[in-house]
């Protein structure tokens, strides 16, 4: 995108010659199945996210290598076994010099080119309210992670046990975090008690966590969505992919704002 809009400044490419090339530049045909966004980060601040769910592990792998070799890394949520396999064998065939992370409890794979860093921007908080809101928390990290934040993790900190939330709330506030996910089943509560003692955005996601009526995540999405606590807002059930996204968000507006 610099070398066109260098060219262009230059008066070697005309501006309806410059536009053409930057719309073909953006976006990229994989196969017959597929067009990638290189440029999403630069136009966003948020990577495109390969969703592994619906697709075949040939072409989850096919993904994950167009966009390693296009940006240097490449990010896979809701992947499985035969993803992460997929992935490997593909990355030993075409012999390319890559990384591969598979994070089992968050079912994300990270690939990326041998010793990419991902440039720290800021810091986030993540909270996780029981151990079985941990696989959701794991896929906000991960994601937030490469959208260049610092992620300060804190899980089991339930309201059953509300004292267990006193050190690692006073931790998050002392390092000045520009936004805290908190994740939580069952009916819900904590990203309201969260909210409630911080002068930061929280981040609520409901989890499919609990018994019976209102199990699944939809009592927990009610009571996020009923809080009286001002400053929550709220995701998806189980999305752990846009609360990352959206505390990254808050760290770029941060940034900007300073």
């Amino acid at each position: 995108m610099e070398e066109i809009l260098r060219r262009f400044a230059k008066g070697e490419i005309s501006i309806e010659e410059a536009c053409k090339e930057l719309k073909v530049e953006s976006i990229r045909k994989l196969k017959d199945f597929a067009r990638i966004d290189v440029n999403r980060p630069h136009r966003t601040g948020i990577p495109e996210i390969i969703f592994a769910e619906g697709k075949r592990s040939s072409e989850v792998a096919d993904l994950a290598l167009a966009h390693a070799t296009a940006r240097g890394f490449a990010v896979i949520s809701r992947a499985g076994e035969k993803d992460i396999e997929e992935v490997k064998k593909r990355v030993e065939e075409e012999k390319v010099d890559f990384e591969v992370d598979y994070n089992e409890v968050g079912r994300t794979i990270l690939v990326k080119k041998r010793g990419y860093n991902f440039e720290k921007r800021g810091k986030i908080g993540l909270n996780a309210a029981g151990t079985a809101d941990i696989p959701v928390a794991e896929e906000a990290r991960v994601v937030a992670e490469v959208c260049g934040c610092e992620v300060l993790t804190s899980y089991d900190v339930g309201i059953a046990g509300i004292h267990r939330l006193v050190a690692p709330l006073e931790e998050l506030v002392n390092a000045d975090v520009a936004a805290i996910i908190v994740v939580a089943g069952m009916e819900g509560a904590l990203p309201s008690v969260v909210a409630s003692l911080v002068d930061v955005p929280v981040i609520g996601v409901p989890t499919s966590v609990g018994y019976g009526l209102g199990g699944e995540g939809r009592a927990a999405l009610l009571s996020m969505l009923q809080s009286c606590s001002p400053g929550l807002a709220v995701v998806n059930i189980d999305n752990g992919v846009g609360a990352g996204a959206f505390a990254a968000k808050c760290v770029l507006h941060k940034n900007n704002y300073k």
